[in-house]
Parts: C-alpha cells; sequence; structure tokens
C-alpha cells in the first residue's frame, strides 16, 4: 500500500500479470492474519469502506474515471483502508475488511483504466487480487481476474484474456454465484470475439445467458458489486461482440435486446453503446443511421471524461473510412476533434 512507489512503473504489460494469477490459480483463498490488541477494527469501520466504494462507483459510471469524485477512491485506499490493514481485528472481520480493500483497489484500478492509465489500473488489479486471496475471498478473486483479462483484451491481448477468463471461470465454478460466473464467461466471449473465433464466442455468449438464467432463480445470496449484470447488460454487450465479428445483422439484433438504460445514471455506458451499435450500422452499410448514433453518442461522452470511450469513437471513425469524402462524415471527424479531442 506504498502509494508512491506503487504507482511508479511504464505500460501495460500482460506479463506482469504472470505471477499473480498463477499464484491465485494455485491457491486462490489464503490464510488472513488475527491481529489483536489496541483499537479493534469494527464494524462500522466496514460500513464505511463499503460507502465509500458505492459512491466510487456511481460516480464512476455517470462521469467516467477522470471525474474527482470516481477517482477519490484511491485516496480513501491511503487514507482509510491502508491504516486499518494493520489490525488490530478479528479473523472474521478481518477477511471481510481484506475484501473490501480488494473492492476499493479494484475501483481504483477500474477507474485508472478508464481514463488510459493503464500501468497503473494494472498494478491496482494486482493488488485486489491479492487481497481477496488474502481475505480467503474466491469470488471476489473471481471478478478480478475477470477484470484484469478484460483489461487485457481491450490492450490488444485476446489469448491471454480467454485463458484468463477461462482460469478464473474454473477454479470459482462451485465457489461463486452463478451471476459472477456468468459474467466471467461473457468476458470470455468478447475476447474470443476479438481473436475472431465465432464459434468460441458464441459459445461462450451462450453459457453467460444460461447462467444468468440461473442466477434469477437464486439471486438471494449475490454479492452486491455484481448487480449491475443483467439480461440486458448481456445483450449490450452481445451487440459488441458482433461487431467484433463484423456480423451487424447478429450485432442489431442483439441490441433490440437491451433494455433502454438512464443516461443520467449510466452516462459512460450510454454513449459507448451508441458508438458500438453505431458502427454496426456502418458495417451494415447505413451511413445515415450511422452517422444519426454516432452525434448522439458525442452529445452524451462530451459530458464524461473516459480515455476507455473515447475509444469505442475511433473504432467509429475506422468504420466511416469507405465514407471518408462525404461532407457529413468530414464534418463528424471535425466534431469527434473539437468536441472529445479525437485525432483525425
Amino acid at each position: 500500500m506504498n502509494r508512491r512507489s506503487f504507482l511508479a512503473g511504464s505500460g501495460f504489460a500482460p506479463s506482469a500479470f504472470a505471477t499473480p494469477v498463477i499464484r491465485w490459480l494455485v491457491a486462490p483463498t489464503d490464510e488472513s492474519p488475527d491481529r489483536r490488541g489496541g483499537p479493534q477494527v469494527g464494524r462500522v469501520d466496514l460500513d464505511d469502506l463499503r460507502e465509500a466504494a458505492d459512491h466510487a462507483r456511481r460516480w464512476d459510471s455517470k462521469y467516467g474515471g477522470g471525474n474527482w469524485k470516481a477517482n477519490s477512491v484511491t485516496d480513501c485506499l491511503d487514507r482509510r483502508a491502508a491504516p486499518l490493514l494493520e489490525g488490530p481485528f478479528s479473523d472474521a472481520i478481518g477477511r471481510e475488511l481484506f475484501s473490501v480493500t480488494a473492492e476499493l483497489s479494484r475501483l481504483a484500478g477500474w477507474t485508472a483504466f478508464d481514463v488510459g492509465e493503464h500501468d497503473a489500473a494494472q498494478r491496482h488489479f494486482i493488488q485486489a487480487l491479492s487481497l481477496a486471496r488474502a481475505g480467503g475471498d474466491m469470488q471476489f478473486g473471481c471478478y478480478v481476474l475477470t477484470t484484469m483479462a478484460m483489461q487485457s483484451l481491450m490492450r490488444g491481448f485476446a489469448s491471454e484474456a480467454v485463458d484468463m477468463a477461462l482460469g478464473a471461470f474454473t477454479h470459482a465454478k462451485g465457489h461463486a454465484a452463478p451471476r459472477v460466473l456468468a459474467f466471467t464467461k461473457l468476458i470470455e466471449a468478447r475476447a474470443h470475439a476479438r481473436a475472431n473465433d465465432p464459434r468460441a464466442a458464441s459459445r461462450a455468449l451462450a453459457a453467460s445467458e444460461n447462467l444468468l438464467g440461473r442466477a434469477d432463480e437464486h439471486s438471494g445470496d449475490e454479492p452486491a458489486w455484481i448487480d449491475f449484470y443483467s439480461h440486458a447488460r448481456l445483450s449490450a454487450d452481445a451487440a459488441e461482440i458482433f461487431r467484433d465479428l463484423r456480423n451487424p445483422r447478429a450485432a442489431l439484433s442483439w441490441n433490440q435486446r437491451a433494455a433502454a438504460m438512464p443516461p443520467g445514471v449510466f452516462t459512460r455506458s450510454v454513449g459507448i453503446r451508441l458508438a458500438i451499435v453505431g458502427t454496426a450500422h456502418l458495417q451494415a452499410r447505413d451511413l445515415d443511421h450511422g452517422l444519426e448514433l454516432g452525434h448522439r453518442s458525442i452529445d452524451i461522452l462530451a459530458r464524461v471524461q473516459s480515455a476507455r470511450a473515447q475509444d469505442y469513437v475511433r473504432e467509429f471513425n475506422a468504420a466511416l473510412i469507405p465514407w471518408r469524402r462525404e461532407q457529413a462524415v468530414r464534418e463528424f471527424i471535425r466534431r469527434t476533434r473539437t468536441e472529445l479531442g479525437i485525432a483525425a
């Protein structure tokens, strides 16, 4: 938890995940120390950290990882969580403390990932995996490893992402809730799509959908941090999967099954989804509809601070290349440059 040395480093490197991932796969849980003596860490401290995590998650969804309130999770790790890890605490409180601190560290990694600080994000994810292991929380460890797989696939390392997602699923099966396992299968499907493997992507997506059906039947014991993953979210991500596979008919069909999300709550996600669906329309050679959705995407994403969201607009712009001489296309590219700072 030494922030100065912890955050120093270079860019994203998938090899940096190797040792912590192998350690988790070999022994996903560890003995949490039972520290006694002095003022005891209690339930109020844990509730305080969980409230901070929930608050950061909401602000991240609404305004992006670059927003100062979402990014304040790192300050919470420094000033509130790290001192508590020194104890003292009972074994039961200690395990929960390590788990909630792992959640805060994953959130810190996610906000860094969202703004393009991939080296810091990677270090936070590694720390979160270690904390989940120390807390004996295999379920959250599965979620962290799935998030690490997502970062890998978004940085262009799809095969490594497949391996991590498969490892997370295999080791957490029988220990994690169906909704957690379903999300792991979703990220595996997205990684297969980036690797241009439609059969494997479809199998993983079907597995995720089946697990979600089981989750809906038995949703009483699920952790709060996975409640975002629903059939509507699966449908939205399936649209991205088939966009990556250059199958616009399937992408648009899945999008019709995805429920509308309120822009005031999920601002970044709504803007990204518009860019994805717009790109699918361009793949279907529907320039007018594609541009309409592209402009709506900019309207929304201009309000968030997210390098990750801008990557989706760049992918949209790349799909516009066949029409690059069209006046409407030139105007759209100019708008992405002036309002989002995206180079042509």
